[in-house]
Parts: C-alpha cells; sequence; structure tokens
C-alpha cells in the first residue's frame, strides 16, 4: 500500500441516517445491532418519511470531545431531504458541512433548499469545479438528454462553495473527502453514454471525474467509505481511500455502487469477488446499485449486506 497522503485522525462512534434513497422499508426484521429502521429507531414519528430515485444521507462524527454533522448530499427533488428530516425529527441546523459526491442532479436537487434550511453563514459545501457544468447522457443515436442544471451562486448564498480536487480534510480532521479517484481495476470502466459540455462542446464522461467519496476511520474498526454513485467503480473508491489513509482495515462500504444496466450488471461477479478480499464487516448497497446486484451480494456476502432504506439508522 502506498504512503498516506493524508493524516485522517480515528473517530470514536459514527452514526449515519439515510435521509433520502431510492426505496423506503419500515416493517422488515433485522437482527443487525449496527442498524435499525425508522420505525424502530423513532417511536414518535406521525408521517412516514417518503422514497425516490436520489441520495442523502446525515453523518455524525464523533471523537472524544465533539461531534460534526455532515451532510452528504441533497436527493433529487427540491425539497424532498427536508420533508424528510422534519418526519425523521432531524433538525438541519445542526450540519456544519455539505458534501456533494458529484455533479449529477439527483444528489444536489435539494441543495438549495438545505442551504436555507441550515441556515448558516458560509456553510461549506465541498464539491469540485466540473460540477457545475452541464450533464447529459448520449442515446445510441447521439441525442443529448441534459440533466438539471447545477444552482448558481446567488440561489446557495450565504453558504459557500469549496472546490476540492485532491484529498481534503474536514471536522477537525475526523473525516477527509477523497478528492478525484484514480480509474485502475480493469473492469470497471464506466459508462460512454454519460457527457460533460466542456469546451463549448460536450464531450464524453465516462469516469465522472467530479465523484469523490467520503471516508471516516473509526478507532478499532476500520475504514467506512460512503460513496454516492461510484461512477470511479466501487472496488478503485475503496483502494484509494485505503490508499490516502495508509488503512487497510474495511469496516464498512456504503451508498450507490451503479451495479445497474446491462453494462454494469457485467461487473457484479467481479465486485463480489473483490469485496469478499476486502472483507467489510457492513456492505450497503443503495440508490444507483439495483436489485440484481443487492440479490446477489445479499446471497454472496449475507454476513455482510443490509438493505438500506430511507430512514435506516446506523451506529458504528
Amino acid at each position: 500500500m502506498a504512503v498516506r497522503t493524508v493524516e485522517l485522525k480515528e473517530a470514536s462512534k459514527l452514526e449515519i441516517v439515510s435521509l433520502m434513497d431510492n426505496t423506503a422499508d419500515f416493517l422488515s426484521s433485522n437482527t443487525r445491532n449496527e442498524v435499525q429502521s425508522f420505525r424502530h429507531w423513532n417511536q414518535t414519528h406521525t408521517e412516514l418519511p417518503f422514497a425516490e430515485h436520489g441520495f442523502s444521507l446525515l453523518v455524525r462524527v464523533f471523537s472524544s470531545e465533539n461531534m460534526c454533522t455532515i451532510l452528504f448530499d441533497t436527493g433529487v427533488s427540491s425539497n424532498g431531504v427536508i420533508m424528510n428530516a422534519k418526519r425523521m425529527g432531524i433538525d438541519l441546523s445542526e450540519v456544519s458541512y455539505v458534501v456533494l459526491s458529484h455533479g449529477h442532479y439527483d444528489h444536489f436537487g435539494g441543495l438549495q433548499a438545505i442551504v436555507e434550511a441550515v441556515n448558516k453563514i458560509d456553510l461549506p459545501i465541498i464539491a469540485h469545479k466540473d460540477m457545475v457544468k452541464r450533464r447529459g447522457t448520449a442515446s445510441l443515436k447521439g441525442d443529448i438528454r441534459e440533466y438539471p442544471p447545477f444552482p448558481n451562486l446567488k440561489q446557495i448564498t450565504p453558504a459557500k462553495i469549496v472546490n476540492t480536487k485532491k484529498p481534503h480534510l474536514i471536522a477537525n480532521d475526523f473525516a477527509c473527502i477523497t478528492g478525484e479517484i484514480p480509474r485502475k481495476v480493469d473492469f470497471e470502466k464506466g459508462f460512454m453514454q454519460n457527457r460533460i459540455y466542456s469546451e463549448n462542446s460536450w464531450q464524453p464522461d465516462p469516469f465522472v471525474l467530479d465523484e469523490r467519496a467520503l471516508v471516516v476511520n473509526i478507532k478499532g474498526k476500520g475504514l467506512v467509505i460512503i460513496s454516492g454513485c461510484a461512477h470511479a467503480g466501487i472496488i478503485n473508491t475503496i483502494q484509494y481511500a485505503q490508499q490516502i489513509t495508509g488503512t487497510a482495515k474495511v469496516c464498512a462500504v456504503m451508498g450507490g455502487f451503479h451495479l445497474a444496466g446491462k453494462e454494469f450488471e457485467k461487473r457484479i461477479g467481479p465486485t463480489i469477488e473483490e469485496f469478499k478480499q476486502i472483507n467489510p464487516k457492513l456492505i450497503v448497497p443503495s440508490h444507483c446499485t439495483g436489485w440484481r446486484a443487492l440479490y446477489a451480494i445479499a446471497e454472496a456476502l449475507p454476513d455482510a449486506f443490509i438493505f438500506n432504506g430511507v430512514g435506516n439508522f446506523y451506529r458504528l
């Protein structure tokens, strides 16, 4: 393993709430001590939270003296995360950082409403300079389906954008954004139909180079690696997190793994074989992972697999 490039401090514990995901399941039983569904941890709700094709996690990082709250992605709709937070009894004013995984609309759709709800001057939004660029998908005929645009600076005032390309520490050095992730794994080839508008024309964007992950190192347990969509490849993401932190042990891998669709489903088998070698205690595929991959991971790694849904509460 290469020499680490960041001095990531060890957190004492971690709490994660799934504020938005593609699925909701409030009834299924669960035998894992690390996770509770919404109806089990919240006994005071009057309305249930809802799911949408988007992603957002509330991440509380604890040290021996402090707690820092990070919002990782903001869902796809303008107010879905806001409504779910209210239904879960979560006050978003506790958020100290907003981290955006990449510049696709299903991860920044609620950003403007989040900034208003947190209501802090100079709230750091950890981003990448390419996230503001126009994005889309090319059809086989070459037509571009353009995605909704990134908010402009006036829409997110009084927050501030902090653009990062390299590994970047936040939360008093107890959390790390990976920065751009090298693409080295031979079967993680990206998606050739992705497009980005750059230099006055639509350009191929197979790997979505602005995508980053969030990493926390829990004392005695290892790395918790959170991915938005893993356009870089979830194994590339894990390996880079291990490299920059100098920590091989992985406690949990969570988030979108992007293993849905005919081209990506070919990668499910090799991904599972790599998971077996990495041996995380928890694997929590979400959002864009796809049901075929969820089923395969659950079957191959039943002791590590957890089905994520809106309202899941993780204590690590």
